[in-house]
């Protein structure tokens, strides 16, 4: 199967390793539970000779494939046809340099680039993986879909269902949603169901629901999603003149992706496309932060593929006895049992990565001050720079290092977050507007 078709699955545990088809659906490993990865035939795919090749579309961008930020790289994720393939835009994001933002931090005002995932159709990162994901889903004949979130996922999986009549059905917690996410997974005609619970209660809900019924499941278990997100990292290389940063720094949350960018830059190296490997930071909340104890406290890594179980099972089974639930303002990343931990130890291991969390309220400080040089983004974004700040004080990331930092949802995402911070919460960078009565003269005043 591997070497006759240009991709196939595998499981990622190597006790099992079993492969399937391409044009099969699971969302895990159906042999073991383990996850799967998406794997490739090279030989058997035309790949250009080096990055700078793919600039080439941006001259037949009437061809809906090369408009796209995720498809014009389609040969790095080859795994079906291109008749199937659904595309609405996305990709279309800015990297930005942060000059101003980088002197606040104490850093060469030039190595910091802000990468703005806010720009795609939904207004976040997982259009890179849905356009993948129901393109897969198209090949397998997929009817209905289905998706656990804490509101991004079911923005964009709602928007991409749509876009090829999919039915499309969402799993939220109770209260767990931020209401900028929620009005477009209604607007774009999703069908909602919130239970009693949190994400992770939604998330193992989801899969025995896809498994029972035979729908299609689009979170980052998914490997087929995955392979969207891998294009994140290329565009980045692309606004940096094809040329690697040296630190990667992305939230943590189910982590898809930094699992993704891990494979997209061990699939780039292996390919000989670039000549190093960045630097990976992944960014928790303090209140969720399941991947900082897991790694740092309990000395979880990925061993060459042989993680060790004990340790994942024994820290969920606290969670479980001591009924702990993820608490952020982040709620993009309030997860406490990431779908893709072993996937994203590999990419930690793959880049030298490092993982580290923030506080609530330092996130909502960063946030306030990328808003302010004109990116404003959702809470969870804005754990990169908060966490960048720590990297920067403790030496681990140099000030003249080149820092791709990736903001991964719009501002209007949670819009609440915002106008609380500023109105009410008398922060360092709180912007609250001022009361004042409805007379001229007192009106100027407040002007000079």
């Amino acid at each position: 199967m591997g070497t006759q078709e240009k991709a196939y699955q595998k499981c990622i545990n190597p006790q099992c390793g079993s492969e399937f088809d391409a044009r099969q659906s699971f969302f895990k490993c159906p042999d073991c539970g383990d996850l799967l990865d998406v794997r490739y035939n090279w030989d058997a795919i035309e790949i250009p000779n080096q990055l700078s090749d793919f600039a080439k579309r941006w001259t037949t961008r009437d061809n809906r494939l090369d408009f796209s930020g995720v498809w014009r790289f389609r040969e790095l994720l080859d795994f079906c046809p291109d008749e199937y393939k659904v595309s609405v835009g996305e990709g279309q994001t800015l990297l930005q340099q942060a000059c101003g933002l980088a002197q606040e931090l104490g850093m060469n005002p030039k190595r910091l680039f802000l990468q703005y995932e806010g720009m795609n159709p939904s207004g976040s990162f997982k259009d890179n993986g849905m356009t993948a994901a129901f393109s897969h889903a198209r090949m397998v004949g997929a009817v209905a879909s289905a998706c656990a979130s804490t509101g991004n996922t079911s923005a964009s999986m709602a928007l991409y269902a749509h876009s090829c009549g999919i039915k499309a059905t969402i799993f939220i917690g109770e209260g767990k949603i931020a209401f900028g996410k929620l009005s477009q997974a209604m607007d774009y005609g999703g069908h909602t169901i919130q239970i009693a619970g949190d994400f992770d209660d939604c998330m193992r809900q989801v899969q025995d629901v896809c498994t029972e019924l035979n729908i299609y499941l689009v979170n980052s278990l998914n490997p087929f999603r995955l392979e969207g997100q891998k294009t994140i990292m290329l565009r980045i290389i692309e606004g940096l003149g094809w040329e690697v940063p040296d630190w990667i720094v992305v939230p943590g949350g189910n982590l898809g992706n930094s699992s993704s960018f891990g494979k997209a830059f061990a699939e780039l190296k292996e390919l000989g496309l670039i000549d190093r490997v960045p630097r990976l930071a992944v960014i928790n909340a303090a209140g969720a932060n399941t991947l900082t104890e897991l790694v740092n406290d309990k000395g979880l890594r990925w061993n060459d593929s042989h993680v060790d179980q004990q340790i994942i099972d024994a820290y969920y089974g606290n969670l479980d006895a001591t009924g702990y639930r993820p608490d952020t303002i982040a709620s993009a990343i309030e997860i406490s049992r990431p779908v893709n931990l072993k996937k994203v130890l590999r990419a930690l291991d793959v880049c030298d990565g490092v993982v580290l969390d923030v506080p609530d309220e330092e996130i909502l400080d960063a946030k306030a001050q990328i808003g302010k040089y004109g990116l404003g983004c959702e809470p969870a974004s804005a754990a990169t720079i908060a966490g960048l700040k720590h990297l920067l004080a403790n030496g681990t990331v140099d000030k003249d290092a080149r820092v791709a930092c990736v903001l991964t949802g719009h501002l209007l995402k949670d819009p609440n977050a915002t106008v609380n911070y500023h109105s009410k919460m008398g922060r360092e960078f709180s912007n609250p507007p001022i009361q004042v009565e409805n007379d001229l003269q007192k009106i100027i005043a407040l002007m000079k």
